[in-house]
This record gives structure tokens, sequence and C-alpha cells, in this order.
């Protein structure tokens, strides 16, 4: 736990922005870099995630994890809303507390992880359903 919260602070919270009591971290500074920055701080962000798997993390809790920084990669890649983004979602913050949530109840960690997975799952089925739907509305209005 030692190694995820130290990482966790250096990505996410190790540089206070003067004046504002904000902090930033390593992540959304890399992620400045164009093309690699946002891969960068995915691979460190991984560190993390092998960690609560090394600790023995249920799959639902490391499918929380990586949803956690696949939207902190993802988004973080689109230009200025990215960056901005990557200043206010610390998912490396929120992976390490869901680790300690697990190493300390681990039962009501995984309950809690299962069911927004699930969620998750769903709303992403609803959202291919729903683009598919459309795409097929539209292209029967295109060519009839």
């Amino acid at each position: 736990m030692r190694r995820v919260r130290v990482l966790a602070q250096l990505l996410d919270n190790s540089i206070t922005i003067p004046g504002t009591g904000r902090k930033i971290g390593l992540d959304p500074i890399v992620g400045l870099i164009p093309g690699i920055g946002d891969l960068i701080g995915a691979v460190l962000s991984a560190y993390i995630i092998l960690e609560a798997a090394r600790a023995g993390a249920p799959s639902s809790v490391l499918l929380r994890m990586a949803m956690n920084v696949g939207i902190d990669t993802i988004v973080g890649s689109l230009p200025v809303l990215g960056d901005a983004f990557d200043f206010a979602w610390k998912s490396n913050s929120r992976n390490a507390r869901l680790l300690a949530r697990h190493v300390e109840t681990p039962v009501q960690t995984r309950r809690a992880s299962t069911a927004l997975v699930v969620l998750l799952l769903a709303g992403v089925a609803a959202v291919a359903i729903g683009v598919s739907v459309l795409t097929v509305y539209l292209l029967k209005r295109l060519f009839s």
C-alpha cells in the first residue's frame, strides 16, 4: 500500500499550484507532451493496478481501476479539454483509495465495484444499441 500511495501522490497531487491551494501531479504535466504523454501516464498508472492484483483485489475492483485509467487516458488525449480534465480527474488517487478500501473491507468493496461494473456495462450496451439504431435509421432516411 505504501508504494501505491506514494506513486498516486506523485502522479496526482505532488505539486501545489501557488495561490490556489490546488494540487496537481506529474500525470497532467506529462500528459502535455503531444502524442505520447497520456500513454506514459497510463503506463505509470498501470503499476497501481498491478499492485492491486498482487494484493488479491477481485476482478471487479481491477476492472473499475482500469476504467478509471481508461477514462483518464482517453479523455486526457483530447486537445485542450483533455489537459483540463487531467487536472481534475485523479485516477491514481481514486485507484489508491479503491485498493485501500479493498484491503480494509474486501467484501463491501467487491459488492460496490461489481454493481458499478454491471451498471457501466449496461450503459455501454445501451449506447451501442442506440448508436446502431440511429445509424440504421439515418441510412434508411438517406437511401429512401
